[in-house]
């Protein structure tokens, strides 16, 4: 039987890499799945994809930036399929390795506003519908740079430490109401993030690339996917406010 048969999913940033995959992989498991992109064009191709393949899905176009995107999207979830069980917060940007003397509030804020805030506002909306059903989970896409001090610029490192807390602190404190917030912390990933990117500062770039040679490999988007669907399923029903590193191994040095 599929891992999730019936479950209904939301997957942020599912236009592209991870969140393409996971959205994708998802379905195949049985999950109708709201994919939500900022892109247009990226977010239909993913769910021409998941549907010629079967899947049930479809897409909502939302800036996690926008609380009226995030509002819209977990209730096109209810609206469409009646419920929400899983909640995927994909959506991230880099920060051009800005070094903190660099950072500009625009920057800061910015950055913060997708990879931290984005996720809370999901969260937030989604809260009260699992805490109606006593059941729920979480899945948060972190980063190693959210368990280490220098894999990107200071914007970005702070961003993803702030999300690695709020997965813990929501893991512990709705644990009662059979609700799990868990993330995952990948290394380097073959997707096209970097795109989110002009003009890297060189100084910092060239301090958090100074353990590069170390990394084993990048990571395949689809061995994230298959982490989170560990984590969406009850597979890993004994698994809460933890951060599972998808790294091969990189940050264990």
């Amino acid at each position: 039987m599929p891992k999730l048969q019936g479950k209904v999913a939301v997957v942020t940033g599912a236009g592209s890499g991870m969140g393409k995959c996971i959205a994708t992989l998802f379905a195949k498991e049985g999950a109708k799945v709201i994919a939500a992109d900022i892109n247009q064009e990226s977010i239909n191709a993913v769910v021409s994809e998941i549907t010629a393949d079967g899947g049930e899905t479809k897409a909502v176009i939302a800036n996690v930036t926008k609380e009226e995107d995030v509002q819209n999207m977990i209730d096109e979830a209810i609206n469409t399929y009646g419920t929400l069980d899983i909640l995927v917060n994909n959506a991230g940007i880099l920060d051009n390795f800005a070094p903190a003397e660099k950072v500009t509030d625009e920057l800061w804020e910015r950055v913060f506003a997708v990879n931290s805030t984005g996720p809370m506002r999901s969260i937030r909306k989604a809260l009260p519908i699992f805490i109606e059903k006593k059941a729920g989970v979480i899945v948060n896409i972190a980063s190693v740079g959210g368990l280490v001090g220098s894999r990107a610029g200071a914007a970005y490192t702070a961003s993803k430490h702030a999300l690695v807390g709020l997965t813990k602190n929501v893991g512990f404190q709705y644990v009662g109401y059979n609700i799990r917030c868990n993330a995952i912390a990948p290394g380097s990933v073959k997707t096209n993030i970097g795109n989110s990117m002009c003009d890297p500062d060189k100084f910092c770039m060239d301090r958090a690339m100074a353990g590069i040679n170390l990394n084993p490999r990048l990571i395949e988007p689809e061995e994230v996917a298959k982490v989170a669907l560990f984590l969406a399923c009850d597979d890993s029903s004994a698994i809460n406010g933890a951060v599972v590193t998808t790294d091969a191994g990189w940050t264990s040095y």
